[in-house]
């Protein structure tokens, strides 16, 4: 799996890093949440990305969470605030429940009109939803 993602990543011209362990996201999805409300969701999405998948950080740890938050504006010890306060909690937890509900599986999942593809997939399976869905062409 590891081998299959990083050469995927290496096909799109992404970095990938030497990752030795997986770890628990959840703070990061809950900071997540503070980062779309602030209005810095893809800054955040992308250095959260960067910080485990090439710099393989352990993104369960409030300290690395508060850094990486940080480095796209977000006030330091607002963030660590709102992960001890675990302020968006009840958000994710909807978030994960309405997922469960939906099938979800995996990461990334793209569901259009009752379909899904699950995990990272070639070009032709996002096509292929897309035409399940009346879709024709995507440009």
């Amino acid at each position: 799996m590891k081998r299959r993602f990083g050469a995927l990543m290496a096909e799109e011209g992404l970095e990938y890093g030497e990752r030795t362990h997986t770890y628990n996201s959840r703070l990061a999805q809950e900071l997540a949440v503070w980062g779309d409300e602030a209005g810095v969701t893809d800054a955040l999405h992308d250095a959260l990305f960067r910080a485990y998948f090439v710099e393989a950080r352990n993104l369960a740890l409030t300290d690395v969470l508060v850094d990486v938050a940080a480095t796209v504006g977000l006030d330091a010890a607002e963030a660590c605030q709102a992960m001890e306060e675990r302020r968006y909690r009840s958000i994710v937890d909807a978030h994960w429940e309405r997922a469960r509900n939906m099938g979800v599986t995996g990461v990334p999942t793209f569901v259009a009109d009752g379909y899904a593809v699950v995990g990272a997939q070639p070009y032709e399976a996002m096509e292929g939803l897309m035409s399940q869905v009346g879709v024709h062409k995507l440009s």
